[in-house]
């Protein structure tokens, strides 16, 4: 069993009845999955570029990604619709504890003067987004295979009703929120 989700069933439930008083484990919000998004652009003009992003969100994630299509037609952007402009993935259960970990203890510790990740960028319903400006952060990246360096959303959605009770979760993960 993966040692993040051992310890969510353990302290991390424990702590978060405590600071929110619930009287029901089932009240006890927990993530439900995680969903990485990149844009790929340039996936336009050169279908070679959005095939080096998936195997690179390969790398990160473990798992297969699924091309993202245009939902609306663009003339300025020179975009149809149907036409692939980026790729998600979303992971659950181990794969999502295990991808966490990495990213809280190895990835974001890598990134150029980190400071922490900005406290604020929940949705009101529970729901986080992360930001990632560069995908050569993850060790499963290799430096010099890297044609183009490219961001990432990651979305961390979660059971919590509140803000406050999302941020508790995600900081009882050792997620580095600024101060």
């Amino acid at each position: 069993m993966n040692r993040l989700k051992e310890q969510y069933q353990n302290e991390i439930v424990d702590a978060l009845i405590k600071k929110f008083g619930y009287k029901n484990i089932m009240e006890v919000p927990k993530l439900d999955k995680i969903v990485i998004n990149m844009g790929v652009g340039e996936a336009k003009e050169n279908a070679k570029v959005l095939e080096a992003a998936m195997s690179d969100m390969q790398a990160i994630a473990g798992q297969k990604p699924v091309a993202t299509k245009a939902k609306n037609s663009i003339a300025n952007f020179k975009l149809r619709e149907g036409m692939p402009i980026g790729c998600k993935v979303t992971l659950r259960g181990d794969k999502m504890y295990d991808f966490l970990d990495r990213l809280v203890n190895l990835a974001l510790p890598r990134v150029r003067d980190f400071r922490g990740i900005n406290p604020n960028a929940f949705d009101g319903r529970g729901n986080y987004a992360l930001g990632i400006k560069e995908q050569i952060i993850f060790p499963e990246i290799e430096f010099d295979k890297v044609d183009k360096v490219r961001g990432m959303d990651i979305i961390f959605v979660t059971t919590a009703k509140t803000d406050e009770e999302a941020r508790e979760l995600l900081a009882q993960f050792n997620m580095p929120f600024a101060k």
